[in-house]
């Protein structure tokens, strides 16, 4: 490693949509990352010599682990369609905070010397893969050999039994996991049920107006969804889990990829790269709060986002009013909702766009990709700004994955910072906030009281409210998870009789018999209302 310091800079973006659901046009993931990092060669605006020399300097690749397609070395594939060996190939783990997470790193070693050209991109073919099934045609023609030792992401692997605590209760997927914290942060706020749902209607509408116009959209062109049809439970909106409808949940079935490609200030201007094309990270921090949702100190904040959003701004030098844009990543509406709130940015009014893309049920989910495509997006936005005015933009972009697990924040910029990039992720050894302690709760003659900190209900596709979740306290301040304990307590979590707002209701938990017995809960007007 050199003592000396580069500026990266990012040079070129790419991003790829096959729009086509037909098998017989089904391109694998890897090939449109490949397609999409050869746009982003394209877009420095080298000539083709200097664009072949770009090309074989290209000494690091990072991928997005996909969803779709199970690679051996999906990065090293992607350099050999390329025509380069790079010396470093980079997987990440399978989260929304990955390409948000693999710029950082990548424009780190940029910063030290350690890489002279880095390719960071993702992509996904899950409509393709789709299409490919109920056609009959797997594995799809033509594609890759797949990984059969790799894990796959299904949910095949949601955990069975009594493996943890989750999935001893039936609950852990994304669909389960985000309605808990929407439903807290709703009673935290004070709001009633019928305000916050309308708050979200009118956030992913406002959102699905902006992925319409947006042409590597998989919704580009079409009528957006109004505030209303977001709202309205119907047949084709049905509630997912509450208080969530289908089109407030991410929507992954899409054929997309992006790639952007980083070097130093001191290479592109070997190359001759212009200026106009370069964009500076300014600075990246990241950090996740526990795998287990249970464990999580409350459900109406994220630790993890404060803190990734704080880091940044402060390893950056910018505070929240130097940013032009944002993008929060928003596979549902309260992971914008929590931002938001961190940084007192009107939800609603806010005059800095929230979104640069429309959000992953208008956009498309794009698996563990959708920041890339921000990424991308906001690139093309600040070269547009800076080519029309002398002020300088910036822009901020939170990247989630997991169940409001993983998060990463990136900070891009028209110019450079006057200090080197961060040489270190500052919450690399950021430790998760302490978990609450578990109950253990007795048979049910000896039920415990105990009040709902937060809760969801998983409905059928027929509409019926299908399985209560509960999270809750015990008058000790021990938390459970529980499921539904009858029909009545079943109704109304799900909002079918009764009214008010649930969280802080009390009742009676209890577990049933058996070594892997569920604990169960019900709600009891008869018990004490107060902690």
């Amino acid at each position: 490693m050199t003592s000396k310091r580069y500026t990266p800079i990012i040079i070129g973006v790419g991003d790829i949509k096959n729009a086509s659901i037909k098998s017989e046009d089904a391109i694998e993931p890897m090939q449109l990352m490949v397609q999409a990092a050869g746009l982003a060669l394209k877009d420095t605006a080298l000539n083709p010599l200097s664009v072949q020399k770009l090309r074989s300097s290209i000494d690091s690749v990072s991928t997005v682990a996909s969803w779709t397609w199970n690679y051996h070395d999906l990065p090293g594939l992607v350099g050999e369609k390329l025509g380069v060996k790079p010396k470093y190939r980079l997987l990440s783990h399978h989260g929304g905070d990955s390409p948000a997470k693999l710029l950082d790193e990548a424009a780190r070693r940029i910063s030290f010397g350690e890489s002279k050209v880095a390719v960071v991109t993702g992509g996904e073919a899950l409509a393709s893969l789709s299409a490919c099934a109920a056609a009959g045609k797997l594995p799809p023609p033509g594609w890759t050999i797949p990984d059969e030792s790799a894990t796959k992401i299904s949910l095949a692997n949601f955990p069975k039994g009594s493996e943890n605590l989750g999935a001893l209760h039936s609950i852990g997927l994304p669909i389960h996991v985000y309605p808990l914290y929407e439903n807290s942060f709703r009673a935290h706020r004070s709001q009633s049920v019928e305000e916050n749902n309308q708050e979200s209607a009118c956030l992913y509408a406002s959102f699905a107006k902006v992925a319409s116009q947006h042409p590597i959209s998989w919704n580009f062109g079409l009528s957006p969804a109004s505030e209303e049809t977001i709202l309205t439970v119907t047949e084709r909106n049905r509630m997912i889990c509450f208080p969530y409808t289908l089109l407030m949940n991410a929507f992954n079935n899409v054929n997309l990829a992006a790639a952007c490609l980083l070097t130093s200030t001191e290479y592109a201007t070997e190359l001759g790269i212009p200026q106009d094309r370069w964009i500076y990270p300014l600075a990246g921090a990241g950090t996740h709060d526990s795998n287990d949702f249970w464990e999580r100190p409350n459900y109406y904040t994220s630790p993890a986002i404060s803190k990734s959003l704080d880091a940044a701004f402060d390893v950056s030098g910018l505070g929240k009013d130097d940013i032009d844009i944002y993008d929060f990543y928003s596979c549902f509406p309260i992971v914008p909702k929590l931002a938001s709130d961190h940084l007192s940015i009107p939800l609603l009014s806010s005059k800095k766009p929230l979104t640069v893309l429309g959000g992953l049920t208008s956009f498309g989910g794009a698996g563990n990709n959708y920041s890339m495509h921000a990424i991308t997006e906001v690139t093309r936005q600040i070269r547009s700004h800076t080519l029309s005015k002398a002020a300088p933009m910036n822009a901020l972009i939170l990247a989630n994955g997991g169940v409001l697990t993983h998060q990463h924040v990136i900070i891009l910029s028209s110019r450079p910072s006057n200090k080197p990039y961060p040489s270190t992720n500052p919450l690399a050894t950021e430790p998760t906030p302490p978990p609450p302690r578990m109950a253990a709760l007795p048979a049910k003659e000896q039920r415990e009281d105990a009040y709902i900190e937060t809760y969801t209900v998983q409905f059928s596709r027929s509409g019926a409210p299908e399985i209560g979740f509960v999270i809750g306290r015990i008058r000790n301040g021990e938390r459970f998870v529980a499921n539904h304990g009858d029909a009545r307590t079943l109704a109304e979590l799900s909002g079918r009789i009764g009214s008010g707002e649930i969280v802080g209701r009390w009742g009676y938990a209890w577990k049933e018999s058996g070594d892997d017995g569920r604990n169960l809960f019900t709600l009891d007007k008869m018990v004490e209302q107060k902690l």
